[in-house]
């Protein structure tokens, strides 16, 4: 039998490394838990209401379950409020200042009685992730809780595919069957679940023993999930984002230069690539799919640019835009089948629409944050760093295509918060500076046992300095 060690919690106390059940650990992983598995299954089978009121009604489960997720939460920081770190990372103040200004956007929103529903719904999937997640201890494995929420996820698409539950779309007069889907309800919301499990999956093959053997057997599912799925665009960002994550992260340590620099450098020089030369996504996408409509997003984008220049600072109002009765200019103003549309299939463009340019503003620095706080986690683990960034980059590109920006009950919006908030944890520790000696290479520093401190381990031996990361980690 081992014996007992300590780890250094969030705060810099020291905590028993036996004791490994968190109760501030395991609420992050239950919000996960229940928008990727137990949410998906409950309207598996209880199916809401067809068309618009469908997507409309409220359910009983989630006026149950958020409430009293977010209420525990509430205890909990009121019990330990001192484990918080100091100083908050700059992330997680960012998405504080988004919310608010989503909060306040209630104040001129179309419909304002149904964005302040909408928003209580997104302070309460937000508190009851970021709150308990800053709260438990260094020791506390929430990685490795989302991962094996989808393991759980996995295994049961995989028992539904003999039952042969597609995705239907209506071409003509003919309904076709264009991908599998499993217990959700289209088959690109099984792509993004499968490429994220993936992802997780392909991290814990970095480790050794029953982790990675269980790696190997969930990357397996998710790939099979990922064609199943025919979810093209779930497939390529999950062999994209893990590259231009080793990349970025290799790019940093090399240049010591930080994460979001070199990722808005790509983005500025693709953009100016793209204005000389005419090669833009357009081009890309008729190149891979031969569409270069994006399945018809293109014209959704159009109808939400000509809305965004109505109201273009501060928009229509959180969540005020689709979905929001007969008289909507969603319903009023758009073309055709563009009328049904829940969203505008684009983060982006759905941010700019309910929040403006001011609101995009506070995106946009919420974004670059945390990719600036990833980056500094690498530092001190660089296979944390390296799953962080790829699940980050995953989301934020799908988000080119799809909306999941503060959509409170998403199962990819939880996935990046738990993500954001995870890289948070490390950043007090990120502001301490090591010893030019060892600057050049943080893998072989260890964090002090007694004061949660780093401190020069001159001479140490390479065993040791093993021994020391292993268990900080």
């Amino acid at each position: 039998m081992s014996k007992p060690s300590t780890h250094v919690s969030v705060s810099g106390s020291a905590t028993p490394a036996t004791s490994r059940f968190d109760l501030c650990a395991m609420i992050p992983v239950l919000a996960l838990a229940y928008s990727a598995v137990i949410q998906p299954l409950i309207y598996f089978n209880f199916p809401p209401s067809p068309g618009l009121e469908g997507l409309l009604e409220s359910r009983l489960e989630d006026r149950i379950f958020w409430p009293v997720l977010a209420a525990m939460s509430l205890v909990l920081a009121a019990r330990h409020w001192s484990r918080i770190g100091r100083p908050v990372a700059p992330n997680i103040i960012a998405l504080l200042a988004y919310l608010a200004f989503a909060g306040a956007s209630v104040a001129w929103a179309f419909k304002p009685e149904l964005s302040f529903i909408r928003f209580v719904k997104e302070v309460m999937v937000i508190t009851a992730i970021v709150l308990p997640a800053l709260l438990a201890a260094r020791s506390a494995e929430i990685l490795r809780g989302m991962f094996l929420c989808f393991v759980l996820g996995a295994v049961v698409n995989v028992l539904l595919i003999p039952g042969g539950y597609a995705t239907l779309a209506q071409y003509g007069s003919t309904m076709v069957d264009i991908g599998y889907q499993g217990y959700f309800s289209g088959k690109n919301l099984l792509g993004e679940f499968a490429a994220i499990a993936f992802l997780l999956s392909v991290h814990e093959l970095l480790y050794s023993g029953h982790r990675r053997a269980l790696g190997i057997f969930v990357a397996v599912i998710a790939v099979v999930l990922l064609f199943l799925s025919n979810s093209k665009t779930a497939l390529g960002l999950a062999l994209l984002a893990p590259m231009l994550a080793g990349f970025t992260l290799f790019l940093g340590r090399t240049f010591r230069v930080s994460a979001a620099v070199i990722l808005v450098s790509m983005i500025v020089g693709f953009e100016m690539f793209s204005m000389l030369t005419g090669f833009d996504t357009d081009r890309i996408a008729y190149m891979l799919t031969g569409d270069s409509s994006f399945t018809g997003r293109a014209t959704i984008w159009s109808f939400a640019a000509a809305e965004i220049a109505r109201s273009p600072f501060v928009g229509w109002g959180y969540q005020s835009f689709w979905l929001v009765g007969p008289d909507a200019p969603s319903i009023l103003d758009a073309p055709g089948w563009v009328k049904f549309m829940p969203n505008a299939h684009n983060g982006y463009y759905d941010t700019m629409l309910e929040l403006g340019y001011v609101g995009l503003a506070f995106l946009i620095i919420f974004l670059v944050t945390s990719l600036h706080v990833i980056g500094r986690v690498a530092g001190r683990d660089n296979r944390r760093a390296w799953i962080l960034l790829s699940v980050a980059l995953f989301v934020m590109i799908y988000n080119s295509l799809e909306t999941l920006w503060l959509r409170a009950f998403d199962m990819s919006w939880v996935v990046f918060v738990i993500v954001v908030v995870e890289a948070a944890r490390y950043w007090p520790q990120s502001l301490q500076k090591m010893p030019a000696q060892q600057s050049t290479d943080a893998r072989s520093v260890g964090p002090s046992r007694l004061r949660g401190a780093w401190r020069p381990r001159l001479g140490a031996r390479p065993q040791r300095a093993r021994a020391n990361i292993n268990s900080w980690q």
